[in-house]
């Protein structure tokens, strides 16, 4: 299939990673996935055997008058453990490799059919500035955000860029199912196209 250029010529591009239909299942599957993937699951709590001391029985068993203990890190006691500690976890999902390079088939060929991705000849500035940075986001009019998707990131775009809250800088070895799907603008190039293919064909 061939897409027309913000230049106004045209690229022939692969039905195979941008005529996909959209797999919406698919594509939340993957996006949860990589989501969850990113948590640390470190939060952790002592058990009554984790927390330090009550290793003698605070009182015999009968005669006290008082309720039989064992230990004073009971959790109903203070300064005891925690009934049900939590534990570190990991919170990843298993993904295989033909399910992620379909569902970015999806993200990509629903991008094209929405509209969202636009492609270059090439995208660059002089200077590092945001300034410059802003003002080749407005000629595609990209100001309120933006995905940049690139076949090498250049240290004039990256360093102007990173002050922008809204505008993302990736190249292809680098971009991720969720910076696809956020963005309502995908602004990529020729070169980076063809990485795409050679990576999702």
């Amino acid at each position: 299939m061939d897409l027309a250029t913000h230049g106004g010529g045209s690229v022939s591009v692969s039905d195979t990673v941008f005529g996909k239909p959209y797999n919406e299942g698919l594509v939340h599957q993957i996006v949860t996935a990589y989501l969850a993937g990113g948590r640390q699951g470190t939060k952790a709590q002592k058990t009554r055997s984790d927390v330090s001391g009550g290793g003698a029985k605070p009182w015999r068993q009968k005669g006290t008058g008082r309720a039989r203990a064992g230990t004073i890190r009971s959790p109903i006691w203070t300064g005891g453990g925690v009934t049900f500690a939590a534990r570190p976890r990991d919170y990843t999902q298993k993904v295989n490799k033909k399910q992620y390079r379909a569902a970015m088939r999806s993200i990509l060929s629903n991008a094209v059919a929405t509209g969202q991705l636009v492609i270059l000849d090439s995208f660059d500035i002089a200077e590092p500035k945001t300034r410059l940075f802003v003002e080749k986001l407005a000629e595609f009019n990209a100001t309120r955000g933006a995905l940049i998707l690139l076949d090498d990131v250049s240290d004039n775009v990256w360093l102007a860029s990173r002050n922008l809250p809204r505008v993302q800088v990736l190249d292809v070895d680098g971009m991720d199912p969720v910076s696809l799907v956020r963005h309502e603008i995908i602004l990529t190039t020729t070169a980076a196209v063809r990485r795409l293919e050679e990576r999702f064909a």
